[in-house]
């Protein structure tokens, strides 16, 4: 299927500049949208995460639901923080996550790259690479019209502080 892509590379030189991203698509935000989160260990994931769900209207503490594999959180929207990373593929498939997926809230799912058959096909692909002690690289691929009209409103006008 020839599905809409777009690319957008964004450079965080500390946790500000990250939070400026993560609030910015906090704002766009809306019932159903998936954002799927890969980077390696100690990239930012969580700490992402935790800033996107602020700016969502989220006042609980959000940690990496590692343990728990989905928390659920309220703001603006349902808010569900997803982390696959200790499970297999067929363990995930039990969750039921498309209940998420194209539910009331947004889903946020950490370690995104071992479930792709799960994800829904038009979703907002997060990539954090660490380029030094601070810095990271951010990558976002919006696959589905939606996202990439995300991508192309960042990549045109950029993040506001």
């Amino acid at each position: 299927m020839n599905q809409t892509h777009e690319h957008w590379v964004y450079y965080s030189h500390g946790i500000a500049d990250t939070e400026v991203l993560a609030s910015a698509l906090a704002e766009q935000a809306n019932a159903g949208m998936v954002i799927a989160l890969d980077g390696d260990l100690g990239a930012g994931k969580t700490a992402f995460s935790q800033k996107f769900a602020w700016h969502l209207g989220v006042r609980d503490v959000v940690n990496s639901p590692t343990f728990t594999l989905i928390k659920e959180y309220e703001g603006r929207l349902p808010l569900y923080h997803m982390d696959v990373y200790r499970i297999s593929l067929e363990e995930a498939e039990e969750l039921g996550l498309d209940e998420y997926f194209y539910g009331a809230g947004v889903s946020l799912v950490e370690w995104s790259s071992i479930i792709p058959e799960l994800l829904p096909q038009e979703h907002l692909h997060v990539q954090i690479e660490t380029t030094g002690p601070e810095d990271r690289t951010i990558t976002l691929d919006g696959y589905g019209e939606t996202y990439a009209a995300i991508c192309r409103q960042f990549r045109q006008n950029g993040v506001k502080r």
